[in-house]
C-alpha cells in the first residue's frame, strides 16, 4: 500500500482505509506492506500484523506526497517483489510504470477531484488533471470510493472503476466524560471536524453559525499545515463570536469519538472528495448531519441529511436543530442504521482482497485501456 502517510492512522481518510483494510487482509492470511511517512522516533516495523516501511519525504506542499511515493515505489521495486500494489492518490499514477517494470500489477485509488481544491492552481491543477488521465491509461484497475467519482471517470475518460467505499465505525456506548472534562454537555453543542481548506467550507460553517441565534456552542476541530491564511480567516470569525470554540487538531481517538457522538449536529462542509470518512464517523456515532449540498454527500446521507450551500442556508438549520432536538436525534439514529447497513469495513476489505487476487492472477479491471499482459504472480 503506497501513497499515504501510513499507519497507525492519525491523519485522514486514506490512512484510516489502509489501517482498516490492511489489518483485515492480514487476518485473512495475506502479507501486507504499508509504506509510511513518520517523523523522528516514530518508526515502527509492524502494526496489527502489517509490515511497515518508513521512508522520508520532502516537507514541502508540492513535493511531500510525490517524493515519498517515489521512494516507496523504488523500495518496492528494488528490495521486494510484491504480488500486487494499491497506489493511493491519482497524483502518484506516474510511478505505476516503475511497478510494471518489476512485474507488479497496480490499482490506483483515484481519491476525489483533487484539481478542484483551492490549494492547487496553475501547474498544480494541471498536474492533477494530467495524472488522472495517466492513471486511466496505465493502472491495471482504478478504485473509486463514491458513485460520483465513478461517474466522473466514466463520463470524462470512458473508464470503468472498482467502486469500493469506506467503512463506518459504529459507536454504541462512547461515553461523555471526556467532553464534560473540557466543558461541554451531551446534545448541547454543534461540531465540525475538518482540515482547514477552502473546499471544506469551515469558514462558511463558522459564518452560518455566527449568523444564527443558536444557544449551543460550535466546536471546531481541525487545522492545516499549508493553509495559514485560510486558518486566520476562521480564527477571525471565532474571535468575534464567543460561542465558537476552536480546539485545534484532536488526535485522541476517545475524545474525538465523544465529540462526534454527543453533538446535537455535525456540520460537514467537504465538497470535492468522494465518500468522506469524517462524515461516516459522524453517522456511525448516531449524530444528525448538516452537509454541504454536493452529490457525494447526498449519496452517503440519503433522505435524512439536511443540506446547505452557503452561510444563509446553514444558520436556520442550527436554529431548527435546537428548536426540535428530538427530530434531529431521530435523524441521527436513522443515519447510524444506514451507516451500519451500507458502509462496512468487512465488505470493503473483501472487495480489496478480491481485486488483489485478480491482479495477482493477471486479470485486470473491466476497463478497456490498452495494456501489455501482466505477469502472473503469487498472492501470499
Amino acid at each position: 500500500m503506497i501513497g499515504t502517510r501510513g499507519v497507525p492512522a492519525a491523519y485522514g481518510g486514506f490512512e484510516t482505509a489502509v489501517e482498516e483494510i490492511g489489518k483485515r487482509l492480514v487476518e485473512a492470511g495475506h502479507e501486507v506492506t504499508v509504506y509510511c511517512r513518520r517523523g523522528p522516533g516514530e518508526t515502527h516495523d509492524s502494526y496489527l500484523g502489517m509490515k511497515l516501511v518508513t521512508l522520508p519525504a520532502m516537507r514541502v506542499k508540492v513535493a511531500e506526497t510525490l517524493s515519498h511515493s517515489f521512494l516507496s515505489v523504488m523500495h518496492s521495486v528494488i528490495r521486494t517483489k510484491h504480488d500486487a500494489a494499491f497506489v493511493f492518490n491519482a497524483a502518484n499514477a506516474p510511478f505505476v510504470p516503475l511497478l510494471h517494470a518489476r512485474g507488479i500489477p497496480a490499482a490506483v485509488h483515484v481519491d476525489g477531484l483533487e484539481w478542484k481544491r483551492a490549494k492547487w492552481s496553475g501547474a498544480g491543477k494541471r498536474y492533477y488533471q494530467w495524472a488522472e488521465r495517466f492513471a486511466v491509461q496505465t493502472a491495471d484497475a482504478l478504485i473509486a470510493d463514491a458513485q460520483g467519482i465513478a461517474d466522473y471517470y466514466e463520463e470524462t475518460f470512458g473508464a470503468a472503476t472498482e467502486l469500493l467505499t469506506y467503512g463506518a465505525p459504529i459507536l454504541t456506548d462512547p461515553g461523555s466524560q471526556r467532553i464534560r472534562d473540557i466543558g461541554f454537555e451531551p446534545d448541547s453543542y454543534h461540531v465540525v471536524v475538518a482540515r482547514f481548506e477552502p473546499e471544506n467550507h469551515v469558514d462558511v460553517i463558522a459564518r452560518g453559525y455566527s449568523e444564527s441565534a443558536s444557544r449551543h456552542p460550535l466546536v471546531v476541530v481541525g487545522g492545516a499545515p499549508y493553509a495559514a491564511e485560510y486558518t486566520r480567516t476562521i480564527q477571525a470569525i471565532a474571535a468575534k463570536d464567543s460561542r465558537i470554540r476552536l480546539l485545534g487538531s484532536v488526535w485522541d481517538s476517545e475524545l474525538l469519538d465523544q465529540l462526534y457522538a454527543n453533538a446535537l449536529t455535525y456540520a460537514h462542509g467537504h465538497s470535492v472528495g468522494g465518500t468522506n470518512p469524517s462524515l461516516l464517523r459522524a453517522m456511525g456515532s448516531g449524530t444528525s448531519v448538516l452537509a454541504f449540498d454536493v452529490n457525494f454527500n447526498a449519496e452517503v446521507l440519503g433522505a435524512d441529511g439536511r443540506f446547505f450551500t452557503d452561510a444563509a442556508d446553514l444558520a436556520p438549520l442550527f436554529e431548527d436543530a435546537e428548536a426540535h432536538p428530538a427530530d434531529y436525534t431521530a435523524r441521527g439514529r436513522r443515519l447510524q442504521r444506514r451507516a451500519a447497513d451500507t458502509y462496512s469495513w468487512e465488505h470493503v476489505a473483501a472487495g480489496y482482497e478480491a481485486l488483489a487476487e485478480r491482479l495477482a492472477s493477471g486479470s485486470t479491471s473491466p476497463q478497456d485501456n490498452p495494456r501489455s499482459p501482466r505477469t502472473k504472480v503469487r498472492l501470499q
